[in-house]
């Protein structure tokens, strides 16, 4: 009986430090890629203007990076940070094949953990009245 309940408590808590684990790296990721939007890299400039959006879209884009890493460790926020930051590496994938003529590989990672944030969120989220 104890050999049956054993793996199980280890299963859920390994379980648990890989989500933490994900949320800590996939928001380090994205904070320092916001950073640079944020404080007008020049390289990060070129590249907006070169995208056709500027300024404006640099800034938005760095916000919607900064915010949703910082949402990925608020409980009740965290099922949205993440499902926004699906919806803005999907956006971000396309950019680099449409826009920028580079490989997508590193959002679609980005993307992939997200989803999966976004999906043990989902599962594990709590009624608002409790």
């Amino acid at each position: 009986m104890t050999a049956t309940t054993a793996p199980v408590v280890t299963r859920n808590r390994t379980g648990r430090i890989l989500f933490l684990a994900g949320r800590i790296v996939l928001a380090l990721l994205l904070a320092g890629g916001a950073i640079p939007k944020l404080i007008a890299d020049p390289t990060m400039v070129t590249m907006f203007h070169d995208i056709g959006g500027g300024d404006p879209l640099r800034i938005l884009v760095g916000g919607l990076e900064l915010a949703g890493a910082i949402g990925l460790f608020i409980r009740p926020l965290r099922f949205l940070a993440a499902l926004g930051l699906v919806a803005l590496l999907a956006s971000a994938a396309v950019t680099n094949v449409v826009a920028l003529h580079i490989s997508p590989v590193v959002p679609l990672a980005y993307l992939a953990v997200a989803a999966a944030i976004a999906v043990v969120s989902w599962r594990s989220r709590r009624p608002l009245n409790s």
